[in-house]
């Protein structure tokens, strides 16, 4: 958390943040696996193994970050469904940050960009700010960032940063989150 936050204050916009965090989960792979990933699994059955085989690695290896979760059926575009989805019960990576910004621009958002674009497989991340769990829906498509209801959400009750905008007297219980802005 103390890298996590010391990234979201160093003045950088929130896209150079998202890149970075991206640039970190691609460092966690051999170089060459990502593109043979894209090229040899994800064409299979229009991605759907790809994004099954992704609910699985992701549920058994990112318990330690996010917390007890499990693989279940998501509802594809196409009419069909398949076991692409992981949900994650309670955050830890929320809990722990307190902060829908650090949510977002350094899990949500690059977590989308990287599976889309070095794995190919598209995928939706719904945090739940009320009760901390997530879900995951792998070979779903992401809204656009200016129709995302989530970059929407007011910044959470907890938030450090809230406490200091009521220091102030800004009604941080009906602003959006400051570090959740698109830059």
């Amino acid at each position: 958390m103390e890298v996590v936050n010391r990234l979201m204050t160093k003045g950088r916009s929130n896209s150079e943040i998202e890149q970075s965090a991206v640039r970190v989960l691609i460092a966690l792979f051999p170089p060459f696996l990502l593109p043979l990933f894209k090229m040899l699994i994800t064409p299979i059955q229009d991605g759907k193994i790809a994004s099954m085989m992704l609910a699985r690695a992701t549920a058994l290896s990112c318990q330690w970050l996010m917390g007890t979760c499990s693989v279940n059926s998501v509802d594809l575009p196409d009419g069909s469904s398949c076991s692409s989805g992981v949900f994650v019960e309670r955050c830890k990576y929320l809990e722990e940050s307190k902060c829908l910004g650090v949510c977002i621009n350094t899990c949500k958002l690059p977590t989308q960009t990287f599976f889309k674009e070095c794995m190919g497989v598209p995928l939706l991340m719904e945090p739940n700010f009320s009760d901390y769990s997530c879900q995951f829906k792998f070979g779903i498509c992401p809204p656009t960032q200016d129709t995302d209801k989530v970059l929407q959400e007011p910044c959470l009750n907890i938030c450090p940063n809230v406490q200091r905008r009521r220091n102030l007297r800004v009604n941080a219980d009906t602003t959006q989150c400051p570090k959740a802005t698109l830059c």
